[in-house]
């Protein structure tokens, strides 16, 4: 597999698949950590998701710097040794139980995965422009993304036994160390880099950093700290008198406001030759921030379906297995509790403080009355943050599939534009959404729990979505973006990528506030059928731009 590629192949694939290895890691157990009354900072679901999107939403924005410092700068091994090391240090804070610290590790993950994240995809692609090499420069990125996926598949397994047999700090600590290996790994391929590495400097054509900071980032960050500091209408549903929900969602949105305006001056500013690529690629970006704001519900509102509605007890040789390994543990049930309290902590006044007090395992809440165990008995239950797997192992078996499948299309003459792969990935994403709404029919809505087939059934067509979606968005940008711009128009898909995150965060905290849980995935179903319905009026005209420029 090695022989045809670049001898700098491996090297990448394996510091890819220890970075995402950390990175997924952690993002597994992120809001479980936060929402955990006794060993983390007894969150709500409303306040881990808040954090959690706002997290993600950043850790997807600060690539657009990253990858422009890189480029013309700082060069790639350089930016990809830096980023990494500061990702690997922020894990290992993470670990640590105070407030501050906590915001410091996830600047440094942020900050970190700008310089790391966008540089080394960049750097692979440079060893496929030389021309022995160039037919293979699909095949490339595809065992280059089984990486991603191996390290994201194997993370969780890890995270669970470590957060079992010793707590959380040392499950933050391993994901830490996968990104120390990752960066050892890349320095060890050094030999086989060459020149690929080096900055390619300021082109004439590229537009000056100044005006970057000046009209973008500048702007931005103002526009952050207002919407931070501005208030609404108070009322009794809204005390604090959030805008959009929260201090970090007004302060985001009000930050990208900036941002949007100056991506939309790019159109009315092009050349006629480039007005209508830039307009497609506008329509894209806008197009898919919905399906990032559903697919990114994995880390937040799946996570919590896993936790409190999947039946996750297990019994016999399984249950031997996942408690040798430690990936599951046990948990006692205690009757005079299970009754009284409907949520995993009680919020009482002590002395005039509100202070949170653990009652039971919230797992019980909802366990039928004939399957709860004797008073004072205990069951295995498997991690909740094993559920996290489920997504990159589909990707493992489907990507080879849905790849064998394009490329008959193609020997057929019938392979689909781009445009029209992303329209079908957001119709698929959207039936992946009516697996889980058929979910909370069958538990009842969520007063019973359900098989664990259901998230397997729900991950498996949403990634099929993924596959026909994310590899294409990339693809497009490079192939429509003007030559003076591309580094620009490459940030506004990790812009759009940046806004989804954020969406998620917004969508998974209201879902205490529906008291039906079939609702709020019938909000995911309307809002990825309203950007498919979308993407296919638009569909003749993208695909007439494609055509335009001599591209597929």
């Amino acid at each position: 597999m090695w022989k045809s590629h670049p001898k700098a192949l491996p090297y990448l694939f394996l510091s890819e698949m220890w970075e995402r290895f950390g990175y997924y890691l952690m993002i597994g157990i992120f809001t479980l950590y936060l929402k955990d009354v006794e060993a983390g900072f007894a969150m709500t679901e409303k306040e881990a998701s808040d954090l959690y999107g706002t997290f993600i939403a950043l850790v997807f924005l600060t690539p657009f710097i990253g990858g422009l410092v890189a480029d013309r700068y700082w060069g790639y091994k350089k930016s990809i040794v830096i980023g990494g090391l500061m990702m690997g240090a922020g894990y290992f804070m993470m670990g640590i139980h105070d407030i501050t610290m906590l915001y410091i590790a996830m600047t440094l993950v942020i900050v970190g995965n700008g310089f790391f994240k966008p540089n080394i995809s960049t750097l692979l692609g440079n060893f496929y422009t030389e021309e022995q090499y160039k037919d293979k420069k699909d095949e490339g990125y595809n065992i280059f993304y089984m990486g991603i996926n191996v390290g994201a598949f194997i993370c969780n397994f890890f995270g669970a036994a470590l957060q079992i047999l010793l707590g959380w700090q040392y499950a933050f600590m391993a994901a830490g160390i996968g990104m120390f290996i990752g960066v050892v790994v890349f320095i060890l391929g050094t030999k086989h880099y060459g020149n690929k590495t080096e900055k390619k400097g300021v082109q004439a054509s590229d537009m000056p950093f100044w005006k970057i900071v000046m009209f973008i980032l500048v702007p931005s960050a103002v526009f952050g700290i207002i919407g931070w500091l501005i208030k609404g209408v108070t009322t009794e549903a809204n005390p604090n008198g959030y805008i959009f929900g929260s201090d970090s969602t007004d302060a985001f949105i009000f930050a990208c406001i900036p941002v949007i305006f100056f991506y939309g001056s790019l159109y009315f500013k092009a050349k006629t030759e480039d007005k209508r690529p830039i307009g497609a690629l506008l329509t894209i970006f806008a197009v898919v921030i919905l399906f990032w704001g559903v697919f990114k519900l994995n880390g937040s509102a799946l996570n919590t379906w896993a936790d409190r509605y999947t039946d996750r007890e297990i019994t016999g040789t399984t249950q031997t297995v996942f408690n040798g390994l430690k990936l599951a543990k046990e948990v006692e049930y205690k009757k005079d509790t299970v009754e009284l309290y409907d949520s995993s902590f009680r919020i009482q006044k002590v002395d005039g403080e509100v202070q949170k007090t653990v009652d039971y395992p919230v797992y019980f809440r909802n366990v039928a009355k004939d399957k709860l165990p004797e008073e004072g008995a205990s069951v295995s239950l498997w991690a909740t943050n094993l559920s996290q797997s489920i997504n990159p192992g589909w990707v493992i078996i489907l990507t080879p599939l849905v790849v064998a499948f394009f490329t008959f299309l193609r020997s057929r003459k019938k392979e689909p534009s781009t445009p029209t792969k992303i329209a079908f990935g957001l119709l698929i994403s959207a039936l992946s959404v009516l697996v889980m709404i058929a979910a909370v029919n069958m538990g009842a809505n969520g007063s019973e729990k359900v098989s664990v087939w259901w998230l397997v059934a729900n991950y498996g067509v949403i990634t099929i979505g993924e596959l026909f979606l994310s590899p294409m968005g990339l693809s497009v940008v490079s192939k429509l973006s003007p030559t003076n711009i591309t580094s620009l128009m490459m940030g506004g898909w990790f812009l759009s990528t940046s806004i989804g995150n954020k969406l998620s965060g917004v969508l998974a905290s209201l879902w205490d506030t529906y008291d039906n849980k079939q609702d709020f995935f019938w909000i995911n179903f309307g809002l990825l059928m309203f950007a498919t319905l979308l993407m296919f009026i638009l569909l003749k005209q993208l695909n007439k731009v494609m055509q335009e420029k001599g591209i597929h």
